[in-house]
């Protein structure tokens, strides 16, 4: 398994059940990264980019929950941009086994353990 690695999860607000479940699967003993958490309870406030750029920094990658509420989530495509900007590699995995949205310029791939450890390995 993979050294471990910290991960950042961009994702639409939509999606945080879905964010819940991978948040479920990096406390499983064998999970071979550890998981940042910037959800957002209130609005989006002045000091928000700051703290997520500031933790995107920290991250040795981003997984982004990719669905169709991606292609509105103007939080997630900030987040996304940011490690671009931060040069911090990006992995799309779909959220849900139906829906296989296209978000431009992300690799998304479906969601399995064994994808998940690849792309960690590669970071």
């Amino acid at each position: 398994m993979a050294s471990r690695k910290v991960i950042f999860v961009a994702f639409a607000i939509e999606d945080e059940r879905q964010r819940d479940f991978l948040k479920g699967q990096s406390l499983h003993t064998d999970s071979p990264f550890d998981y940042i958490d910037m959800s957002v309870k209130e609005a989006y406030d002045t000091n928000w980019k700051a703290q997520v750029r500031t933790r995107i920094r920290r991250a040795d990658g981003v997984i982004a929950l990719v669905s169709t509420n991606s292609l509105t989530s103007s939080g997630q495509k900030w987040e996304i941009a940011c490690a671009r900007e931060e040069g911090k590699k990006v992995l799309g995995i779909w959220a849900y086994t139906n829906d296989r949205t296209n978000l431009p310029g992300v690799r998304t791939v479906p969601w399995t353990w064994d994808g998940i450890a690849a792309y960690i390995d590669s970071l």
